[in-house]
């Protein structure tokens, strides 16, 4: 899904061709790094979003010793469907890591919507944190175990805090206007 924001994006700033994407796309993020994206997976995107029609070949770029060129621009129906794959990045993600397409494309999406997404999102850690924190209580076991259950009560609890903290702050950002 983000990398077809991705691509989208630089579709809607102009036509583009695969490799230059790639290409952008790492400078971007490292994501072929992070993600392991491969060009055969890139142009599997590609391929995708044109099966769709939110992209189509425009010209086609033939170079002496070279495979040739697709030039790529976005559909009406891309511009259309664009702000829905952001909305949808955002209700998918739990990260802010898998947030940072969307947040890169926010002036392409109503602001408050991100926000709602997101506070739900919020409502929801808080919720399923209220259910969990106490789970050490509820197990019984040995010694061995009680150590394993405060390490994992631990990490659990203080992943859960960033995570809140980073999503109210992204909030608070969005906001503001900031963002």
């Amino acid at each position: 899904m983000s990398i077809q924001v991705f691509i989208l994006s630089k579709l809607m700033e102009g036509n583009n061709y695969p490799y230059k994407v790639k290409k952008e796309l790492s400078e971007f993020i490292p994501l072929d790094k992070l993600t392991r994206l491969t060009e055969s997976k890139l142009y599997y995107h590609f391929e995708s979003l044109t099966k769709h029609g939110y992209i189509e070949v425009v010209e086609v770029i033939k170079e002496e010793h070279r495979p040739d060129k697709q030039v790529f621009a976005i559909t009406d129906k891309g511009r259309k469907e664009f702000p829905q794959k952001i909305y949808k990045l955002f209700e998918k993600g739990d990260s802010i890591r898998d947030f940072l397409p969307g947040l890169e494309n926010i002036k392409y999406v109503d602001r408050s919507k991100i926000v709602e997404i997101l506070e739900r999102k919020i409502d929801g850690i808080h919720a399923d944190w209220e259910k969990t924190k106490d789970f050490g209580k509820r197990v019984k076991g040995d010694h061995n175990n009680e150590t394993i259950i405060h390490f994992v009560r631990d990490y659990f609890s203080t992943r859960t805090e960033h995570t809140l903290h980073w999503m109210e702050e992204l909030v608070n950002l969005i906001k503001e206007g900031k963002i």
